[in-house]
């Protein structure tokens, strides 16, 4: 259904696109044709961060910032679904257009600027989800104009309120869009603000009587010697997980593109390597006990097992799906079952 429906929505502006999409699937879910769009795979449970998830294919978040459609993606076939970047107050993003398909190379350029409703609207949209099917990750980050000296306090309201409806929640300090987010990655931001965030992950835990994972996403242009003092700063502070990565501002392999003047985050099969570098380096420098999400460039099933063979426990989509449709969910997760169990040292899963 969906190769049938996206020459419509490629015809369209690119948002515009993305919300007529989640409409659509919304409509499809609440009246019982959600099967037309996808195959449910097998089940392929995976343990990470203390949970166990369904199977290890999740979606990446940007996709549904607000919560709104979170049983309707989980049936699609995801492990787990991580919604937001949800920041304390709504704010619109910037603006627009700030969306742009790049189909020969199968990337997307966004900056989109953390646009969401806030943090009290995801609150209600999640309440009232029934999340039968799989895990949810809630991914906080802080508003435009909170100046990061004080960005742990929209961090720190986020986690709050998030913490007792999160399976995990991520702290986003590596979109482009935010002008100086990425400076949180610098090692003395890092250590303070994940500091603070780890404090209150234990106060919670208290509070609630359940530890909630605390996970952190990092971007893809980080230098090697950026990389390592990021591995140092999150396994002194003990964080549950690490996702790599974020959209990247480089444009290698966009050159004669008609949008390479665009500002904002390039995703999709341009950051598949790049990604997977920063991936594979954080592997060797983090201590096993902390697990890796892998995300970026993932568009065929090969790609979700070169991301583990890198060392992810778990992967996420987002370009690819918009390219692929959910039939890329079932395919990355039959890559990843037969990765599993071939043969130690045998050959890479072919998609």
């Amino acid at each position: 259904m969906y190769a049938l429906a996206r020459p419509f929505l490629f015809a369209l502006d690119a948002e515009l696109a993305h919300g007529i999409g989640l409409s659509s699937l919304e409509a499809a879910y609440r009246t019982g044709l959600n099967p037309l769009l996808a195959k449910q795979p097998a089940p392929l449970l995976t343990k990470a961060f203390g949970l166990t998830f369904p199977n290890p294919v999740g979606l990446a978040a940007g996709l549904d910032k607000n919560g709104a459609h979170i049983d309707a993606l989980l049936a699609l076939g995801f492990g787990f679904v991580e919604v937001g970047t949800v920041t304390p107050r709504p704010q619109p993003g910037n603006p627009k257009p700030r969306m742009f398909r790049l189909p020969e190379q199968k990337s997307i350029i966004n900056r989109l600027g953390f646009n969401n409703e806030g943090v009290d609207v995801l609150v209600r949209n999640v309440e009232r989800s029934h999340r039968r099917h799989g895990l949810l990750g809630i991914n906080i980050g802080k508003n435009k104009d909170t100046p990061n000296d004080d960005a742990a306090s929209d961090y720190l309201h986020c986690l709050r309120k998030v913490y007792p409806l999160a399976d995990y929640v991520v702290v986003n300090i590596s979109s482009p869009n935010t002008a100086g987010l990425r400076e949180l990655q610098e090692e003395q931001a890092l250590r303070k603000l994940v500091g603070a965030l780890r404090e209150e992950q234990e106060k919670l835990a208290g509070q609630h009587s359940k530890r909630v994972p605390l996970l952190v996403k990092i971007a893809p242009d980080l230098s090697s010697n950026d990389i390592d003092a990021v591995a140092r700063v999150l396994g002194d502070l003990q964080v549950d997980g690490v996702i790599a990565t974020n959209t990247t501002v480089s444009r290698d392999g966009i050159e004669y593109s008609r949008h390479v003047e665009e500002t904002g985050g390039l995703s999709g099969a341009l950051l598949m390597s790049r990604s997977t570098t920063v991936l594979r380096r954080l592997r060797t420098r983090l201590p096993e006990s902390i697990p890796l999400i892998g995300v970026g460039g993932i568009l065929h099933g090969a790609d979700a097992a070169t991301k583990q063979a890198a060392g992810a426990t778990l992967v996420q989509l987002y370009s690819g799906l918009v390219y692929r449709g959910p039939v890329l969910i079932r395919e990355c997760v039959e890559a990843l079952r037969r990765r599993k169990e071939a043969p130690s040292g045998g050959p890479m899963p072919r998609a």
